[in-house]
């Protein structure tokens, strides 16, 4: 536990740009609200094979916040990855599986964040107000 805390202080040090703290948060939370808005979106949509286009406007939205947007797109995209694991892991007793799909989605992830069009992403047939 002293590690995960050590760890989330660092990355928030690191992550803090010279106009302050207070930027820094507001930026995260709004990009924090930009992940769960495509999040939201993506269940509402319920169109098949759209999560990778989600997650990429997800952290493409929270990224264009700043640096306080891309450190929360980054936790999150983490946190889910690893709670996804330890759920299939001991809930459902499964080893490897969705090990594509989380690659896949982590690349949809790094995609946006990277500032890059998550209409790459975008699937076939979905309505266009997402």
């Amino acid at each position: 536990m002293r590690f995960v805390t050590v760890i989330i202080l660092c990355s928030l040090f690191l992550g803090v740009s010279g106009d302050g703290l207070f930027s820094f948060f507001k930026e995260a939370i709004q990009g924090t609200w930009d992940l769960c808005r495509a999040y939201r979106d993506n269940l509402r949509a319920n169109h098949q094979n759209s999560d990778q286009y989600f997650y990429a406007r997800g952290n493409f939205e929270a990224q264009q916040r700043g640096s306080g947007g891309v450190w929360a797109a980054k936790i999150i995209s983490t946190g889910r990855k690893y709670f996804q694991g330890l759920m299939n892991r001991y809930y459902f007793g499964i080893r490897d599986h969705g090990l594509e799909s989380l690659q896949s989605t982590q690349k949809a992830e790094e995609w946006g964040r990277s500032g890059k069009d998550p209409n790459h992403f975008r699937p076939e047939g979905l309505p266009e107000k997402y």
